[in-house]
């Protein structure tokens, strides 16, 4: 059984709350700290990429309305996108504002070109298409031609265009230089690829954002589906239990939330059952470091 049929059995059975655990009304998600403002986010959000660049079509949009307002009503708020995903801006923005919920969200996008002219005329598009006069973070993405983008982020932060400003890269082999650059420059956000595949961050890269109190979004927490493709057709360890654990995603995203390090992850999905499953996350316990050693050594 798949992880869609496993969730829609449950669902059918009235078993599916939040991931396949009944939620008491009383929880609620876990937020984490922004350090340099001490405002709490979400520890699970939705990324982008792919998932939403699509047409104009019902058919494509509507399962994203639907993530958008998982999203919403199981607390979360985080909305990653980029100038590099297609139409994935347009779309965030159309749906959020046909929906009323753009208020709601706290979004992230980036720029990603060369120059200082075309980083603004960039960066206006996404307001633009986003629908906002307002952007909670706009990050450099990949890092390209950072230093000139970074002066007018600051200056843009000074006359409150955006709230946080933010580095990103999805690759391993920029890790030490982004440790590097933290050292020396103050940022409020890194975006870096993280997960039990891949623990480069580890080293150096998490433990230098948690000592200069920069906040951490993880994308690729399921390294574009290889740990689906690992654990295809072998059983949760029942000890997942231990820490409320029910799925493989919430297996894969607890271990990534439960680095103090990590403010947020944004795992990406155009599948509204995949997003309640990816929200359950969010919920009750996550392992203690003896157990992420064990998840470790099972993996």
């Amino acid at each position: 059984m798949n992880r869609r049929d496993c969730l829609f059995r449950l669902n059918a059975l009235g078993l599916l709350s939040l991931g396949d655990r009944v939620i008491p009304k009383e929880e609620t998600i876990q937020k984490r700290i922004i350090p340099s403002t001490s405002e709490r986010l979400p520890i699970v959000g939705v990324g982008t990429w792919q998932t939403f660049d699509v047409s104009n079509s019902a058919e494509e949009r509507t399962p994203l309305k639907e993530v958008l307002t998982t999203l919403l009503s199981k607390g979360g708020s985080v909305v990653d996108s980029s100038p590099m995903y297609g139409r994935s801006e347009e779309v965030v923005g159309d749906i959020s504002t046909e929906l009323g919920i753009s208020n709601r969200l706290f979004i992230a996008t980036k720029v990603w070109t060369n120059g200082r002219d075309n980083g603004i005329r960039q960066m206006n598009d996404s307001f633009r298409l986003m629908r906002r006069k307002h952007i909670e973070l706009m990050q450099i993405h990949n890092l390209v031609d950072w230093q000139t983008h970074l002066k007018t982020l600051r200056d843009w932060k000074e006359q409150g265009k955006i709230k946080y400003i933010g580095l990103t890269h999805y690759t391993s082999g920029a890790h030490d230089r982004l440790a590097s650059i933290i050292s020396s420059e103050k940022v409020d956000f890194l975006q870096i690829n993280y997960n039990l595949i891949d623990r480069n961050a580890e080293k150096e890269l998490l433990p230098r954002a948690q000592e200069k109190g920069v906040a951490v979004l993880v994308n690729q927490p399921f390294e574009s589906g290889q740990l689906f493709q690992r654990v295809r057709n072998k059983q949760l360890p029942s000890w997942a239990q231990e820490f409320d654990c029910q799925s493989w995603a919430q297996f894969f995203l607890k271990f990534i939330l439960s680095h103090p390090a990590v403010t947020c992850v944004i795992p990406g999905t155009s599948k509204p059952h995949h997003m309640v499953d990816n929200m359950a996350a969010g919920f009750g316990r996550l392992p203690d470091e003896k157990m992420r050693q064990q998840m470790v050594s099972h993996f």
